[in-house]
Parts: structure tokens; C-alpha cells; sequence
């Protein structure tokens, strides 16, 4: 077997179980999990009938890339959504669909990355586990980049030396963050680019949170976006993540595209060709309605923004806890351990969260997760307000 598959670390999930493993849950609570970040809405009925309408296609082969109706779909989408040029996206040659972003991810870095025992693949701290388990597999060094309270947990690209972005072939970046929720600005965005033009690597925007924000705030920019904002309509060095599993509440569907810089798509299409990943048809043809829908997901974010208000407004004087930028995160401060308060918040009042070192590294000493919990506001309103009450219930009887 390659024996870069013995660096891959446990995912958070698996920690977590072995953490708990011992734990008695309350038992005279019901349980409640804000561990997972699995949307629990449910998912729009019309695409849901679109993909039941649809099944005979199960007997037709898909192409790799994907219907002309659903890379439109995605093309209408992104120029709406994100303000880019009409035209700029060639659906030829400009958007791949995928089986989501988490498969897309990972196998994009195995396009990309030259194996060198010197290269980097870049990526923020704390950080969705693909980055680093593609960067091992693609056989380089994964270099990570601390986002905490002092940087507004959006990681200090200009403290970074030259000598790492000179070893550097690919930028992973989050926006909005999982799990701090930051939303990276638009002239950072900027900057990245043109050190993407300095050092010749490749940016790699994760923005599968990208849709839900407040209803009355900004939306999220996104790579493209800025590469629209100063001209760059050929999207040079920059590939978006987009899924439906958020914004849309079909995490089974397994639907999503990468889109952007052409003279890198075409090479990760052939990949995907030899790969096998291809969309079926009757999931393509789902997509087309969801991506064309916007109405699902405003309702979407009201009902999450009910939830931040109730669950803030319950927790707010008993932790250091912040509103995110976008997502569907909290990322508060333990005022314990983080193991601890996940243990004890599980066996005294048989709730669920993830121990926020689980999701970061150490690095010369120092995680940026530790002393946090990444809590998903997944559940059900009435659930996340009675997890609240139960947390607060916790943290004072410490």
C-alpha cells in the first residue's frame, strides 16, 4: 500500500468517539447533537420530486462533464451570485460538476501537485481534514497557517515568509471559515491573488458555506469575485468549491462543481475521467432545479438566523461567544478544557459538540482549536435553544 496512507491522522469524528467512548450520557435527557455538521432541514420537496422524475436515467451513463444544462445552471448561478462579467464563464471549459466538494477537494490536489519533497500545499488552522490528507497523498508537506481570535481567524497571509510561498503549489482557503465562520475580505482575496502571480502556485477556495449569512447582511464574496474585480475574467490560478449539501439541504445528493481557471480544469477533467467520477444524470438533473431555485434558500438562512439568536441570546453571558461572519458554526471558548467540557457536557447533560483541538494542529507548542468547541446548529430550533439552555445550565454549575 503507499505508505503516505500511514500519515493520515484520525478525522475529528473518530477522536471524538474514542473521547467518548466511556461516557455515560445522561440518561434522563434526551440526547442532542450539535457535533456534525449534517444540515437537518429538509431538503426542497420540487428537487427531490425532479430527482424522483428522473430515475429511468439511472439506466444512462453519465459523462464526466456533466450536462450542458446543469454547467449553464451552475455558469447563471455564479455570475449572479458572485457579479462576475456575463460571458466570463465558458461552460466548456470554465466548470467541472462533482459528487461534492469533499471528493473534488481531495482529488483536485492529486491533479495538481507535482510530488516534491519540498513542496507545500498551504492551508488555514483550524481546517476541514481534506486539506491535509490530500496534501499527504499527493506527496508533499502540508504548512498550516494559525487563525485565531488575534487575526479575526482569518490567517496573516502577509507574515507568511517568501520562502514558504516559494514552496508552495496550492493555497487551500475557507471562506466562509469551518468552524470559525470568518468570511475572508475582498481585497485580501485580492492580495492572494497577486501572490499567487509572484510565486506561481494555485489558489483552491473552499465557499461551500458561501449561502448561508444573515438575511439583512452582506453576502459572502468569493475568489472569482475578486479575480472579477480586477479584471481577471480568465480566472488565472483560482478554482472555486461549490455544494448543494448547505446551501440547499441535500448532503446525500452529493452535488457540487468546481469552476474557475480554465488551463486547470481541463487537466483535472481528464483526471476525473480516468478517475470515474461522474455525476448520474438523475442527481445532474436535480441539481439544475436546486441551483436555479434561490427562494429554498432564504428560507434556509432565516431559519438558521432564528437559531443564532435564540442560542446567543441564551449563551451570551455565560461564554465568550461571537456571532460568525456566515455558516452555520459557533466557535466559542471553553472556560475548561475542551476535552473536558466535552466529556462532562456529554455524560451531565447528553449533549454533543467537537473538542476544538480536534479540529487544528499544533504547531511549535500551540493549537488554535484548544480551548474551543465547534457546536453545529444543525438540529431543530426547539433542540438548539433546549442544548442551549442545557450548556448554560453546565457552565454554571462548574
Amino acid at each position: 500500500m503507499n505508505h503516505d496512507l500511514q500519515r493520515l491522522q484520525p478525522y475529528p469524528f473518530e477522536k471524538l468517539r474514542a473521547l467518548i467512548a466511556d461516557v455515560t450520557p445522561n440518561p434522563a435527557l434526551r440526547p442532542i447533537s450539535l457535533s456534525i455538521g449534517e444540515p437537518k432541514h429538509p431538503s426542497p420537496p420540487f428537487v427531490l420530486q425532479a430527482l424522483a422524475d428522473n430515475l429511468n436515467q439511472a439506466a444512462v451513463y453519465p459523462t464526466t462533464q456533466g450536462k450542458p444544462e446543469l454547467r449553464q445552471s451552475i455558469a447563471d448561478w455564479l455570475t449572479k451570485r458572485f457579479a462576475l462579467t456575463a460571458g466570463s464563464l465558458d461552460i466548456s471549459s470554465n466548470i467541472i460538476p462533482v459528487n461534492g466538494t469533499r471528493e473534488a477537494l481531495f482529488s483536485f490536489t492529486q491533479a495538481l501537485i507535482t510530488r516534491d519533497p519540498q513542496g507545500l500545499v498551504v492551508s488555514p488552522n483550524p481546517f476541514y481534514q481534506i486539506y491535509e490528507g490530500a496534501a499527504f497523498l499527493a506527496g508533499v508537506e502540508p504548512h498550516y497557517l494559525a487563525c485565531d481570535g488575534s487575526n479575526g481567524f482569518i490567517p496573516d497571509f502577509s507574515a507568511v515568509p517568501a520562502e514558504i510561498w516559494q514552496r508552495c503549489q496550492l493555497l487551500f482557503i475557507c471562506t466562509p471559515g469551518n468552524p470559525t465562520g470568518a468570511v475572508i475580505p475582498l481585497e485580501t482575496l485580492q492580495q492572494l491573488i497577486k501572490l499567487a502571480d509572484q510565486y506561481d502556485f494555485v489558489i483552491a477556495s473552499d465557499e461551500c458555506y458561501s449561502e448561508i449569512y444573515a438575511p439583512d447582511g452582506p453576502a459572502p464574496v468569493g475568489l472569482l469575485q475578486a479575480c472579477a474585480a480586477m479584471g481577471r475574467d480568465d480566472f488565472a490560478r483560482c478554482v472555486v468549491f461549490h455544494s448543494l449539501s448547505k446551501r440547499s439541504n441535500l448532503p446525500g445528493l452529493r452535488s457540487g462543481f468546481v469552476a474557475g481557471d480554465a488551463s486547470l480544469l481541463k487537466p483535472y477533467l481528464t483526471y476525473r475521467t480516468y478517475h470515474g467520477c461522474a455525476m448520474p444524470v438523475h442527481s445532474q438533473i436535480a441539481s439544475i432545479a436546486a441551483w436555479q431555485d434561490e427562494a429554498h434558500v432564504a428560507d434556509n438562512r432565516a431559519q438558521y438566523q432564528a437559531k443564532f439568536d435564540a442560542v446567543l441570546a441564551i449563551l451570551g453571558d455565560v461564554m465568550q461567544v461571537e456571532r460568525p461572519d456566515a455558516g452555520f458554526y459557533l466557535w466559542p471558548q471553553t472556560p475548561i478544557d475542551d476535552e473536558t467540557f466535552t466529556t462532562r457536557l456529554l455524560a451531565e447533560q447528553n449533549v454533543a459538540v467537537v473538542p476544538g483541538r480536534y479540529l487544528s494542529r499544533e504547531i511549535d507548542g500551540y493549537n488554535p482549536g484548544a480551548g474551543r468547541v465547534r457546536m453545529a446548529l444543525v438540529a431543530p430550533l426547539d433542540e438548539c435553544i433546549e442544548a442551549a439552555e442545557r450548556i448554560r445550565d453546565f457552565i454554571r454549575s462548574l
